[in-house]
């Protein structure tokens, strides 16, 4: 997938804003396929991703530095709020803004909500 179709290839933003807690079975040793050793425990029912628990949070699995050219070490078995985050979504454009990266563009609002109105 080219950078211009995957601009998260150059940012790793996403990785280095939000904890990243999941429910507990989605690690290995309950079923899932996430790999248990780099998770943490956050209680009896869910686990983050290590690293993503801290002031300053940074997933284990972000390989470079947010901003130049990055990746997931665990892609293929990332966890439910990896899978969900999209290039443009408000979480997007704030974890950007948090590293003080561009915006890329604003996602679609969803089907069901109101279009934003554009002062000017």
């Amino acid at each position: 997938m080219s950078e211009k179709s995957n601009p998260c290839q150059s940012c790793g933003a996403c990785c280095a804003s939000f904890r990243v807690s999941f429910y507990w079975a989605e690690a290995d040793d309950g079923g899932g396929p996430v790999p248990g050793h780099l998770t943490e425990k956050l209680n009896d029912w869910t686990r983050c991703m290590r690293g993503t628990w801290s002031a300053s949070p940074r997933c284990v699995g972000l390989q470079g530095e947010v901003g130049g050219s990055v990746g997931c070490g665990v892609y293929p078995l990332r966890p439910s709020p990896c899978r969900e985050v999209e290039a443009g979504s408000a979480q997007c454009l704030k974890a950007r803004a948090i590293h003080g990266l561009p915006v890329l563009w604003e996602a679609p609002a969803a089907a069901n909500e109101p279009e934003p109105l554009l002062a000017g």
